[in-house]
């Protein structure tokens, strides 16, 4: 008896993955505004797609919030690997920092995130992706003398997550910018 081998995977066709990639970069923008207009009518618009390709893509609008999230947490964590070249306390100030736009993307999602909230995954996949990327830039932030060694990048990822919490007021993103900088400063060494 022969067993059966599984079926081969083809890559999707390029025009197949670019529109995808079009259809993630517009969902990010306009979930980020937010409001009345994160409409998937309007991701699709704002790509210069059509909805039946966004469709096609993304059967459901959690497959879609579920991918915009999946991306940034993989943006963030590729981040990380690129700042290992600059200074370790630098480095590690422009990965929280850029957290903000991240996190600026979630608030424009937040139904959809109470819904994905309950997939144990992708809590798993992102604390666990976001925890080791930040915790390189600690370590060597550390091992350079640039950082005090009592943070855990656990706690740390934590502390970010509360300070994106301060308000939904229109200028949150200059306050949590405001407060990690603050909290960044007593973090490093000078």
């Amino acid at each position: 008896m022969s067993e059966l081998s599984p079926a081969p995977t083809r890559s999707p066709r390029a025009d197949a993955a670019r529109n995808r990639e079009r259809l993630l970069a517009a969902a990010k923008a306009v979930f980020s505004a937010g409001g009345r207009e994160a409409s998937l009518e309007a991701v699709a618009r704002r790509a210069g797609l059509g909805v039946g390709t966004l469709y096609r893509h993304f059967p459901t609008r959690e497959a879609l919030f579920e991918a915009v999230y999946r991306r940034e947490v993989d943006e963030l964590a590729a981040l990380a690997d690129t700042l290992l070249q600059a200074d370790p306390a630098e480095a590690l100030r422009r990965w929280v920092r850029a957290n903000i736009e991240f996190v600026a993307t979630k608030k424009g999602m937040a139904a959809a995130l109470a819904l994905a909230a309950y997939n144990k995954d992708l809590s798993a996949y992102s604390f666990e992706r976001l925890t080791q990327a930040l915790g390189q830039l600690m370590e060597r932030a550390r091992a350079a003398g640039a950082l005090r060694s009592q943070v855990t990048a656990q706690e740390l990822l934590r502390a970010l997550i509360g300070f994106c919490m301060v308000d939904d007021q229109p200028d949150w993103q200059a306050t949590a910018l405001r407060l990690i900088d603050v909290f960044m400063d007593g973090l490093l060494r000078d």
